[in-house]
């Protein structure tokens, strides 16, 4: 009998590490579970209804619901919104259409689909968000583009060659000559013999401003020529630089035109793949994806110059090199000129501002040209070049980071190139090379059979441990539920990580390979019991027994995940990222939460029995 006068015992340092352990543990596992909260609320779509000046939109709300319940759409919601309305239908899978009809019948208001949080304040204010869902659940868009890197190098080896002429021009290098054909892949400046000085000085120029070609000099008579063209190293660092603009431009771009869950990846050499799941309407987001516009400011030059035309068909013939490109373009928001035509607002960086300061200072009361390129493909699918002045205006006064340009179009014009300026130009040519609509209905479906595939799955596997197991049993259904949760909470959590019907499939191979995990520890446990060894003791002797064993099927799995992962791309990559969030979770569900479940139960046993 316990004497109740003897001092307590201390804590021992194991007790300790224990307790922290279980803290520890517990805290991971709430985080979790507050991480996978959000996926209880998925995000409504709306549509909205407003005018494109943000005026008051006349169509009253009974109107709006008439016409749309007219057309076989459901209305569930109609809320005003800052002076236009929110609509929200019975049957999302009909948001598209109903967009599309109204945008049809109502051609002066702007009619959009916007998603919309339905999670309660308090979890909305923690910033956490739900899984993000790829195209075959959400429905969406996909693009697959191709960057055209053959052609930024002509692009810039012309760049080189117009630099060379107008160097030439304003040196008056009377000696030399650069052919405007560029021959195969090279730009040749041709020397005659009294002309090795002015040769000299501007090939040094030229290697400085455009290091990543090579030069080559030779004799030919009396003449000496410089070829320039690509280094091999140099040729290999500009295309991997070009892809990794195009990848940064097309993602602004995205985010421009208000799409949080795109997915935008490298496939391939030189192809980009970018998904956009819950896109109904393509038309806008095609436009701007795929736009290869570029914009530039040139100096008029009558002698020399590169004869473009303007809107009208006239020939206006500009200096090749520009003041400055879109590249030093900061940011640009489009408005209206106090005639009330549209104009587009610029905002320079510190380096534009300094090089239209410096030409314009010298050049007040001078006209400057606005120059537009764009890429299109032609009906042969070839690639050609458009390039047209877009406004000649007369420098009034100097100018700095700040200035506009007028006589746009149309305001949704002027938005567009706003859009686009903001966003960057690409500095290679791109072409949708494949586009792919999944309508929401489909991924509905999909949803629905994946997650009944996965309640299977789950409840026979929770069956089977109940039964074999028995007090082990609920150890393990527990270790799995906390499991499926985990791994629920970290793909919320982990930025980039997208849900796909193959990732679906994961999450059930998930839930085996966790079962796996209890089963080799349970099954050691047994063994350890047939030979006579307390419970308590075989728990944590097998425990310890099977770590090996499962450390070693995990990794062979995970390095099958990371290869998928590094060569896969859409639903494979989505399949191989639940796969090895999955052997994460599994480890530390399947052998910590589940650990700590068994020694507490059974130490409450013991003590229960004593």
């Amino acid at each position: 009998m316990k004497d109740i006068n003897s001092p307590t015992r201390p804590s021992t340092p194991r007790g300790a590490t224990a307790r922290a352990k279980r803290f520890f543990t517990a805290l991971i596992v709430f985080l979790l579970i507050l991480c996978a909260l959000p996926n209880l609320y998925p995000n409504k779509n709306l549509i909205q209804i407003q005018t494109s000046s943000n005026e008051v939109v006349s169509l009253s709300l009974p109107e709006l619901k008439s016409q749309l319940e007219g057309e076989g759409f459901k209305v569930k919601q109609i809320e005003s919104h800052q002076g236009g309305y929110l609509v929200e239908l019975e049957n999302r899978t009909l948001t598209a259409e109903a967009r599309a009809y109204m945008a049809e019948s109502h051609s002066k208001l702007s009619v959009k689909v916007v998603s919309a949080s339905t999670m309660p304040q308090w979890l909305e204010s923690t910033g956490l968000k739900p899984i993000k869902l790829g195209l075959d659940l959400d429905g969406g868009v996909l693009f697959v583009l191709k960057v055209d890197t053959e052609q930024a190098a002509q692009n810039k080896l012309q760049s080189l060659a117009d630099e060379a002429n107008s160097l030439r021009i304003k040196n008056r290098y009377r000696n030399l000559s650069i052919p405007q054909v560029i021959s195969g892949e090279q730009v040749e400046v041709i020397a005659k013999a009294q002309g090795q000085n002015e040769l000299v000085a501007l090939t040094a120029t030229l290697r400085e401003l455009y290091p990543q070609f090579t030069s080559t000099t030779h004799k030919q008579g009396s003449l000496t020529k410089v070829n320039f063209r690509f280094a091999e190293a140099k040729k290999a660092e500009f295309d991997k630089q070009l892809m990794t603009q195009a990848l940064s431009t097309l993602r602004s771009r995205i985010e421009e035109l208000g799409i949080t869950e795109a997915v935008t990846q490298r496939q391939g050499t030189n192809y980009i793949r970018i998904e956009l799941p819950g896109v109904q309407d393509p038309e806008q987001a095609k436009r701007i994806i795929g736009a290869t516009a570029k914009l530039s400011f040139h100096a008029l030059q009558e002698m020399g110059g590169q004869k473009l035309k303007d809107k009208s068909g006239a020939l206006v013939s500009v200096d090749p090199v520009a003041i400055f490109g879109g590249d030093e373009i900061e940011s640009a928001t489009a408005g209206r000129d106090e005639y009330g035509k549209p104009l587009v607002q610029l905002f320079l960086s510190s380096q534009g501002g300094e090089k239209i300061n410096r030409f314009s200072r010298n050049n007040v009361g001078k006209p400057m040209a606005t120059v537009f390129s764009e890429y299109y493909a032609d009906p042969k699918g070839e690639i050609k070049r458009k390039t047209e002045v877009i406004s000649v205006a007369t420098i009034q006064q100097v100018l700095n980071t700040r200035f506009s340009i007028t006589n746009m179009q149309s305001m949704e014009r002027a938005q567009e190139l706003a859009l686009l300026l903001r966003a960057g130009s690409l500095d290679a040519p791109i072409t949708i090379v494949k586009e792919q609509t999944i309508g929401p209905s489909l991924g509905e479906k999909n949803i629905e059979s994946g997650f009944k595939a996965l309640a299977l799955g789950l409840s026979l596997t929770l069956l089977f441990m109940a039964v074999w197991y028995r007090k082990l049993g609920a150890v393990a259904i527990t270790s799995l539920l906390v499991n499926l949760v985990c791994l629920v909470g970290l793909m919320s959590l982990l930025p980039g990580v997208v849900l796909t019907l193959p990732g679906i499939a994961g999450l059930v191979l998930t839930i085996g390979m966790a079962v796996d995990t209890n089963v080799i520890i349970f099954e050691r446990v047994r063994e350890l019991r047939r030979k006579g060894i307390a419970m308590v003791t075989a728990l944590k002797q097998g425990y310890q027994q099977a770590m090996s064993s499962i450390i070693d099927a995990n990794l062979t799995t995970m390095i099958t995940a990371l290869i998928l992962l590094g060569i896969g791309y859409g639903p494979v990559k989505g399949f191989a990222i639940t796969l090895a969030l999955g052997i994460v979770t599994s480890i530390f569900a399947g052998v910590v939460v589940s650990g700590m479940l068994s020694e507490s139960l059974y130490s409450k046993s013991r003590k229960g029995a004593k």
